[in-house]
């Protein structure tokens, strides 16, 4: 099987090969999934996505883009993928529709005004296509900006930090319309801040932290193994008990930390809180943030790993 992208062992080097911004990082893309590329800011990230759209080249490693070396044939790369940039770029003096069919032309399509159309209604930007880009606010630029990525019908999506500036409303209707690209097939690469949105969203996530892959896997499985529940149990009245997983007393009630595979029932079990005394109790699953925040501050273990 073909694969809209695979990176193996890429590492990327500056400064006469003082500073090495990618460490041997792999990891690849499936068909119709949206991968997440995570990590704090200096991680990596986007010079892996500079490498991918061939803005760089690999010191050393490969990356292949539908089975094809981004090196040794750039044009077909760009062919198959969309790329969304962090930065808004303005064309100010032009409209909408004008900057679409412009950018269409980079790809040989002269006739593209029906999928121009199409990205406009999805985006919302359809009754504004006739305003020059000045006249646009932050949120409909950002929007712009995937709709030139999308005009050409790429199969591979690369969104770099997509919605970074933008209000909630335009968040969700963005996600939404990202859901849709892969729903009709087109596989995409994400980087993005808003932990939340990746957990929701990506099938898979990749961690990255000082150039190095931290954890590589499927998202609900990072978040079962590095993460934990907390289960808060309130009482009738107050009770002393000594458990391993107690962490906290206060009054009536009492917040334990559990391991996240460990059933609810057998915690009640082990900890012995007779049944007549429990009022209530609430149960506080992990999630992507918890295990990110693992991933990137355990630097000693990234640093042994490469």
């Amino acid at each position: 099987m073909i694969l809209p992208l695979e990176i193996t062992n890429l590492r990327k080097r500056y400064r006469d090969g003082i500073v090495e911004a990618v460490k041997g990082v792999s990891f690849n893309v499936n068909p119709g999934e949206i991968f997440g590329l995570l990590g704090p800011n200096g991680a990596g990230k986007t010079t892996i996505i500079s490498t991918i759209t061939t803005l760089e080249t690999p010191t050393s490693g490969e990356v292949k883009v539908f089975g094809m070396d981004v090196t040794k044939d750039p044009m077909f790369t760009k062919r198959q993928i969309g790329v969304v940039h962090q930065e808004v770029i303005n064309s100010g003096f032009f409209d909408v529709e004008e900057i679409l069919q412009f950018h269409s032309g980079y790809y040989g399509l002269r006739k593209n005004t029906e999928r121009i159309h199409f990205v406009l209604n999805k985006l919302a930007l359809y009754e504004h296509r006739k305003k020059k880009v000045k006249q646009l606010s932050g949120g409909m630029k950002r929007r712009l900006m995937i709709a030139k990525a999308l005009v050409h019908n790429p199969k591979l999506l690369l969104l770099d930090e997509p919605t970074a500036g933008v209000d909630i409303s335009l968040r969700e209707d963005l996600w939404k319309f990202v859901r849709e690209l892969r729903g009709a097939g087109m596989s995409i690469l994400l980087t993005t801040h808003y932990l939340e949105e990746a957990e929701q969203l990506c099938d898979r996530v990749g961690i990255i932290n000082l150039g190095a892959l931290a954890c590589l896997g499927d998202t609900k499985e990072i978040i079962r193994q590095y993460t934990q529940k907390k289960i808060r149990v309130v009482l009738t009245e107050p009770l002393h008990l000594r458990s391993q997983f107690l962490i906290e007393e206060k009054g009536k009630e009492m917040l334990f930390i559990v391991p996240q595979n460990k059933p609810l029932g057998e915690f009640l079990s082990e900890v012995a809180i007779p049944t007549n005394l429990i009022k209530d109790v609430h149960i506080e699953e992990g999630d992507l943030e918890e295990a990110f925040l693992k991933l990137v501050s355990n630097n000693k273990e990234v640093r042994e790993a490469l």
